[in-house]
């Protein structure tokens, strides 16, 4: 039987400036979910984890995201797919390099025709929330930038589980925005410097090297 409307019940109210208890992490939090779920919903989250991997976000997992059976799982990872090759495009033009080389698109596949569950082609979809990611790429300040899209990312969380109050896609809604403040709460300032100094290592490794200026 699903326990999904007690373990939503029993989860804090987050916002994105919000703290842990003395005895809280990101660990114990999600221990906690974890003890509830059963197995098979346990992998789905082994599945949204892995993709706050970096060294696990390569075509193979978007393909798998987007195909996968859990609804919040496809579009979130549509959405993070479209805002990772924005960023790619970004990069691209401050370097003079060509817009799309770099760009995950699937092409070059086997199978060049394979879509997600939805239909989408691997492309990611329609991308609504372009404009906004090009003006928050074109601020000067990069933490300010890594706090906008971050910010970016809860409110699409928010959409996306309008409907959502005691299910799955609930859960995990929980726990990517848990992960966005875990993120901001273990990093001091000049800690923070100098992992967005090497944003470009998100890209793969492709720019390695390059001094990307403030």
């Amino acid at each position: 039987m699903k326990n999904y409307e007690y373990i939503v019940a029993s989860l804090p109210v987050l916002s994105t400036d919000w703290k842990y208890g003395s005895s809280e992490s990101f660990e114990s939090i999600l221990g906690d979910i974890r003890e509830q779920l059963s197995k098979g919903d346990n992998a789905v989250m082994d599945f949204l984890l892995n993709g706050f991997d970096e060294n696990s976000l390569d075509e193979e997992f978007y393909f798998k995201a987007l195909r996968h059976p859990n609804r919040f799982i496809r579009e979130y990872f549509r959405f993070d797919l479209n805002l990772r090759n924005a960023k790619v495009r970004f990069l691209n033009k401050s370097l003079g390099r060509p817009s799309d080389e770099d760009v995950m698109t699937g092409l070059g596949k086997e199978d060049d025709t394979r879509t997600d569950i939805d239909g989408y082609l691997f492309t990611g979809g329609e991308f609504e929330e372009a404009l906004r990611t090009d003006a928050i790429f074109s601020g000067g300040d990069l933490l300010q930038r890594e706090r906008a899209l971050d910010d970016l990312k809860w409110g699409k969380i928010n959409e996306l589980t309008v409907f959502d109050d005691f299910d799955m896609e609930a859960i995990l809604a929980f726990v990517a925005k848990l992960k966005i403040v875990d993120r901001w709460l273990t990093l001091d300032e000049e800690q923070g410097k100098e992992m967005f100094k090497r944003l470009v290592d998100e890209v793969r490794g492709t720019f390695k090297g390059v001094n990307y200026q403030e």
